[in-house]
């Protein structure tokens, strides 16, 4: 296995954790998308898209419906899920990669 000797003499491996990586890419996008579903119910959500497509200077109608509380759930763990597969196959790539 390939070490790697820091600054600070750490050693550190390059094996990552699957599973570790797994839940730490579903959290940060299901958390994303559970600020983003907070937002819309704050009512928050229209005007900061709004400005970013004003601050990239794109003109697109698109309009943030009503806040509905079975699609921000759905929304949420599907994207939970997506985000640990996608963080799962990284690191077995990342780990195979790094033998």
């Amino acid at each position: 296995m390939i070490r790697v000797l820091l600054a600070n003499n750490f050693i550190m491996d390059h094996y990552i954790s699957p599973t570790k990586t797994a839940f730490t890419l579903g959290a940060f996008i299901g958390g994303w998308h559970l600020v983003w579903s907070i937002l819309i119910a704050l009512g928050l959500a229209q005007p900061l898209i709004d400005f970013i497509l004003w601050a990239h200077m794109i003109s697109l109608p698109w309009v943030v419906k009503p806040f509905d509380l079975t699609a921000s759930a759905t929304l949420i763990v599907v994207t939970w899920v997506v985000g640990c597969v996608f963080g799962y196959i990284f690191a077995k790539i990342w780990n195979r990669m790094h033998r």
